[in-house]
């Protein structure tokens, strides 16, 4: 099943997806930005790792795509917990070029949508750097509370880096739809 936002559409990754993957995470700027392991991905390497996340119930990875572009980034929600029904949630868009166009916006409103109107979850996590304000925007713009700091948390580019923890409640985001209406529109 695909997931459709009002400019992307959210889909299963793919083996044809690996270079587009494999180029964001070897964007050094990008990775910069995220929170994570920074080294060189192989190709052969990008190609197990999406082979062994195929059918996993605790991690989904989609592959963003728009009309114009085909697929220019991914979603996740993982290390999905059934229970308490919560999950962790982030996005990476590929290129400059496809930054303030709505597309991460969109992207997250339909992760949202599917998290808490599919799934039924109760919160998404989600967390960045302190200097990543394209993200800070993005989430707190769409009812994102930041919760708290994990200092010194990530160690990169040689020095020790805050963590800004995030979070966004179902009702949060069903009062975000009060205000928005973001649905109602074409």
């Amino acid at each position: 099943m695909n997931i459709y936002g009002k400019k992307v559409v959210l889909r299963a990754m793919e083996l044809s997806d690996c270079a587009l993957i494999q180029d964001m995470f070897n964007d050094p700027e990008m990775e910069n930005l995220v929170v994570g392991w920074a080294f060189p991905v192989s190709a052969y390497a990008q190609e197990q790792w999406i082979r062994a996340h195929y059918g996993d119930r605790e991690d989904f990875r989609f592959v963003i795509e728009t009309p114009e572009d085909g697929a220019v980034g991914i979603a996740t929600l993982t290390g999905i917990d059934w229970k308490n029904r919560r999950a962790s949630h982030g996005i990476k868009l590929a290129g400059r070029e496809r930054r303030a166009k709505g597309i991460g916006t969109d992207a997250v409103m339909a992760v949202m949508r599917y998290a808490f109107d599919e799934l039924g979850l109760h919160r998404l996590d989600g967390s960045w750097f302190e200097e990543n304000t394209a993200s800070s925007r993005l989430y707190t713009r769409l009812g994102w509370r930041e919760e708290g700091i994990c200092r010194e948390y990530i160690y990169k580019r040689g020095r020790y880096r805050d963590l800004i923890l995030t979070g966004i409640l179902a009702e949060d985001y069903y009062k975000l739809l009060e205000r928005n209406r973001y649905w109602d529109s074409p």
